[in-house]
This record gives C-alpha cells, sequence and structure tokens, in this order.
C-alpha cells in the first residue's frame, strides 16, 4: 500500500495519453469450489492481457448455500494470484451491501481504500485511476422472478415496472455506498466500476432482444442505468452495441442455456467514467464456446469475466 502525497500535483502536469486495460472476473473461489488451485485463473488474467482485475468471490461458499444465506467461508485467493503474477494487491475486507469476498489486483501501485472499502486509487505512471469493485445482492434475482425459476421466496412477476422495484429494492443500499465513495476519487483521470452486479445491463433487455426471443420483456434495468445516468459508460456495449448481435452473456458457462431453470444473462461489467476517456477494446474471456471473444482453456469459473482497454 502506498500514501498518495504530492500524487495530485503529480497528475497535473502534462502527460501522454495511458492505456489501462481493466479486467472483472468472478472467480468462484479462484478454482477451489472445484477442488482446484489457482493456476488455472492466474492463465486467464494473462491471456485476457489485464493491468488490473476486480475479482469477486475469492473465498469459497459456505455448505449449505441458499438463496437468502451464503457467507464467504476460508481465506481468499487475492493474495496468491496477486503473488503468482508478481502484482499488487488490496483485499476488500469491510462487509456490507455492496461486497462479497471481493479484491483489487493490479500491476500498478495500490493506494488507501475508500472510507466502505468499495474503492482503491492506483498510480498509473503518475495519472491516478481509481478503481471500485462490488459485488451485489443476488436474491431476488429479478430474470427468475419474470421467468417463473425458483430462488428463494421472492413471488414472481410479469412487467417491467415489478422488474426494475425490486432490482431497486435489492440493489439500492449497495449503490448507495457505492456513490458514496466514488467521492474520494475527484480529480482522478479516469473512474473505473467493476463487479458482478447480480443484475442485466440498462442496455440489453431492448425491445429488439425480446423479439429475437432472448429475454421475456423490455426492462431498463436500474443499477447499470443509475451509473450510466451518473456519465459511466458501459465499456462493452460501447464497443459492441448491439445486445441481439452480441448478447455477451457472462452467467453462466457452466450451464444449457436451453434450460429452462435457468437464463443467459450479462451480469459482470468494466463501466468508466472520465474526461477524455476512450474505450478501445473490449472483450468476453471465457471458455471454448460461441461466446467468448478470448479463449481460455480449461476454464475455472462459473461466470464469463469481461476486459477492457480504455485510453485516458
Amino acid at each position: 500500500m502506498i500514501r498518495w502525497a504530492g500524487l495530485l500535483a503529480l497528475c497535473a502536469a502534462p502527460a501522454a495519453a495511458e492505456t489501462l486495460r481493466v479486467m472483472s472476473f468472478n472467480v468462484w473461489g479462484g478454482g477451489a469450489n472445484e477442488g482446484k488451485g489457482i493456476e488455472e485463473t492466474v492463465a486467464a488474467i494473462k491471456a485476457a492481457g489485464a493491468d488490473v482485475v476486480g475479482l469477486q468471490e475469492t473465498r469459497l461458499e459456505s455448505d449449505p448455500c441458499t438463496a437468502e444465506h451464503c457467507p464467504a467461508v476460508g481465506d481468499s485467493v487475492a493474495p496468491a494470484i496477486a503473488a503468482a503474477l508478481g502484482w499488487h494487491v488490496h483485499d476488500q475486507t469491510g462487509e456490507n451491501a455492496a461486497l462479497w469476498a471481493n479484491a483489487v489486483i493490479s500491476r500498478y501501485p495500490i493506494g488507501e481504500a475508500s472510507a466502505n472499502d468499495l474503492g482503491v486509487p492506483l498510480d498509473v505512471n503518475g495519472h491516478m485511476v481509481w478503481l471500485f469493485n462490488i459485488h451485489l445482492d443476488d436474491e431476488p434475482y429479478q430474470p427468475y422472478q419474470l421467468l417463473g425459476i425458483e430462488y428463494g421466496p421472492a413471488p414472481f412477476i410479469t412487467t417491467e415496472a415489478e422488474a426494475v422495484k425490486y432490482a431497486t429494492e435489492t440493489r439500492g443500499p449497495g449503490l448507495d455506498l457505492l456513490t458514496g465513495d466514488m467521492a474520494a476519487a475527484e480529480g482522478a483521470a479516469a473512474i473505473f466500476v467493476t463487479g458482478d452486479f447480480n443484475e442485466p445491463s440498462v442496455h440489453d433487455w431492448t425491445p429488439e432482444a425480446v423479439a429475437a426471443g432472448h429475454h421475456p420483456v423490455a426492462v431498463k434495468w436500474p443499477s447499470t442505468g443509475r451509473l450510466v445516468a451518473e456519465g459511466f459508460v458501459d465499456a462493452y456495449r460501447a464497443v459492441w452495441p448491439d445486445p441481439v448481435a452480441k448478447p455477451a452473456y457472462t452467467w453462466t458457462p457452466t450451464y444449457d442455456e436451453a434450460a429452462k431453470d435457468d437464463h443467459p444473462d450479462r451480469i459482470d461489467f468494466v463501466l468508466v467514467r472520465g474526461e477524455d476517456v476512450r474505450v478501445k477494446e473490449a472483450a468476453i474471456v471465457g471458455e471454448d464456446g460461441p461466446r467468448s471473444d478470448i479463449v481460455v482453456t480449461p476454464w475455472p469459473s462459473d461466470h464469463r469475466a469481461v476486459v477492457a482497454e480504455v485510453e485516458f
């Protein structure tokens, strides 16, 4: 960990544009939920060419793990992953509505975390960048509510208004914490949010996607919608704007997309905000299959990851 004395003055000097590859990766215990080591997870990060990664689920799921109660147990694998890469690490040990076994690992030095442990500053060759990394609540899960898939005690629903209501109630408290913490990032050259939102993007459940049979009803999902309204860009959709041509499902490579007791979706994101920020590339990282832009075999997680290359 480093202190930031003098960094703002350093960042104020004219400097050339920087390029940063930012990855969001729910690592599912770093392979430990299937009795594996971290090697496959490290290989996936290397294959993505990432410079900084927001990790989620760095610890094991409890046994039993239910929709209503599934605390993280055991030690975080984040320090071991960072050590294998020769990187810096910040384990997000706070416990609140926006975290579930999170960590940030980075090839660049990491500074002191924000008040709720949601974000850290990075010294990227003299530029101050902030990365906020979150994991929002998955229950109730509105795609399942809309599709009549049982998951916890939540009722089934049929309309966009109901989906937005439940999503706002479920994830609004975590986003409130994020909004508070982002005040610490004033003056940053770029602000990133990575995370497993457990909610689709505001850009994905469109009337066109519904007509194509991808989703049951058009919904302007509120969690990413709130960040977009605050000036953030959904990096993947900045590069691949058509959700019919590129559904970009991150949930889940372990399930048949035609199954009636689950629903494929994009719930893992890299979002970015900043003056003079430009998204150059974005990719889904996953198993050998049609949903992966960057293929890694074997694939260690029950989520695909997303990586974005951003210039600022």
